[in-house]
């Protein structure tokens, strides 16, 4: 399911596709297209939704075994 800025309330843990090595995420606020996310490997990012799709991550496969 690709995250859509209704989807990624914060808390919502989420993947970037394009970007594995950046590991988990989570999204620490969405407004009007940019999502803040804090990734493990990678810190805390500020994304634009149509540049950097998002993929949202069930809380059981937040390990990476989807």
């Amino acid at each position: 399911m690709n995250g859509s800025v209704d989807q990624l309330a914060p808390g919502t843990f989420v993947r970037s596709p394009a970007n594995p090595d950046w590991g988990l995420g989570q999204v620490q606020s969405a407004i009007g297209g940019k999502v803040t996310v804090n990734f493990e490997h990678r810190g805390k990012l500020v994304l634009h939704l149509a540049a950097a799709p998002l993929v949202v991550v069930e809380p059981d496969a937040k390990d990476g075994n989807r």
